[in-house]
């Protein structure tokens, strides 16, 4: 295997931090800082890894000033910055291992109207239809399906075994990873004397810019309208998209969260683990949805939302039911009123305290 070597000057001007220590100290990769050793360079980002920084091995650590001061009696060699994982993040892609290869490969089979750009790279096995376009340093892995008309802009990369349909159009900087699908027919149906007719699913897929969908994803084209998924949206694994979804932008989903159809979620929110959102739904920006969240109503104001119950030893769970089932079984209108007469009970008591001193 071959390694890439960097000074540490260099790497301290990508990120852009202060270097301290030996500018020329040759470095080699990234390494936690259990197991780092002198050719590595780890990140510490909090004072609860100083004692760990202490000891390790590693040739160089990226740290805040603070962090510095702590760790000089140990280590020599430093990259200041105010954000050791972002900086972190900034390398990752310095060592990470590059696809060079460029070209077509002899078994895929490209229909002649296509516009395959000279800098792209197209796997074995690949099928692309009509008048489909694939942009500048784009990566086409193998057996991949891109069907009629499907447009993909410059430096992506599509994992083996993607299929994108339905006229698709993905942006620059997308990564789609092995066996998603993009495009699929929506799940459209109407219900007509005890029998299910099918909706033909005439809208798109719109994927904007650094987008970032993960493996065993589905993203259905819309009825009418597209499905949309703004710039900067991150998707884990094992995501269902319906149609007519919008997703703002930054907005980042966890794995396997589904999302019913024609809801709008807003920017820079989070969607934890196995999530369920109703369809026809919204959702604003800059909402949290913790995991194993059910969403059924819209969200209309900024924050964290709850409603998977956390796991309780199991005696605890079973009275947690008993006591849920006795709640339902009780009027709304008596609730309020037993927390009425308790506020009023708070309040004479108060009184009552007031008057004696």
């Amino acid at each position: 295997m071959s390694y890439q070597h960097y000074r540490l000057e260099e790497l301290a001007r990508l990120v852009q931090g202060e270097l301290v220590g030996q500018a020329d100290l040759g470095l080699q990769g990234l390494a936690s800082l259990e197991l780092a050793e002198p050719q590595h360079i780890a990140f510490v980002n909090a004072d609860k890894y100083v004692e760990q920084a202490k000891v390790s091995k590693a040739g160089a650590l990226i740290v805040t000033a603070s962090l510095q001061a702590e760790l000089d009696n140990h280590h020599h060699n430093f990259i200041v910055v105010d954000n050791p994982y972002l900086a972190f993040a900034i390398l990752t892609h310095v060592f990470e291992r590059k696809h060079t290869q460029r070209g077509i490969e002899s078994t895929a089979q490209i229909h002649p109207s296509a516009i395959i750009a000279e800098s792209a790279y197209i796997g074995h096995y690949v099928v692309i239809g009509e008048n489909c376009v694939v942009g500048d340093n784009t990566i086409v892995q193998s057996h991949c399906k891109i069907d009629d008309f499907v447009e993909i802009g410059q430096q992506c990369f599509i994992d083996s075994h993607v299929t994108l349909t339905g006229e698709a159009k993905i942006a620059d900087r997308v990564r789609i990873h092995a066996n998603t699908v993009i495009g699929s027919e929506g799940f459209g149906f109407a219900p007509y004397q005890g029998k299910w007719h099918r909706i033909a699913q005439l809208g798109s897929v719109q994927i904007g810019n650094d987008v970032r969908i993960g493996s065993n994803c589905s993203i259905d084209r819309g009825a009418l309208n597209d499905t949309i998924l703004e710039h900067g949206v991150i998707i884990d694994n094992l995501v269902q998209i319906a149609h007519n979804v919008k997703v703002g932008s930054n907005t980042a989903i966890a794995a396997k969260c589904g999302i019913a159809g024609s809801t709008i979620i807003g920017k820079n929110c989070i969607l934890a683990g196995a999530c369920g959102i109703s369809g026809h739904l919204s959702i604003a920006d800059n909402v949290t949805l913790t995991g194993m969240s059910m969403v059924t109503k819209s969200i209309s104001e900024p924050g964290t939302y709850s409603s998977g119950t956390g796991a309780l030893p199991n005696a605890q769970w079973k009275r947690a039911v008993i006591r849920f089932r006795q709640l339902a079984d009780v009027p709304l209108t008596q609730l309020v009123k037993r927390l009425d007469d308790m506020q009023s009970q708070i309040e004479s008591l108060e009184s009552t305290f007031k008057l004696r001193k």
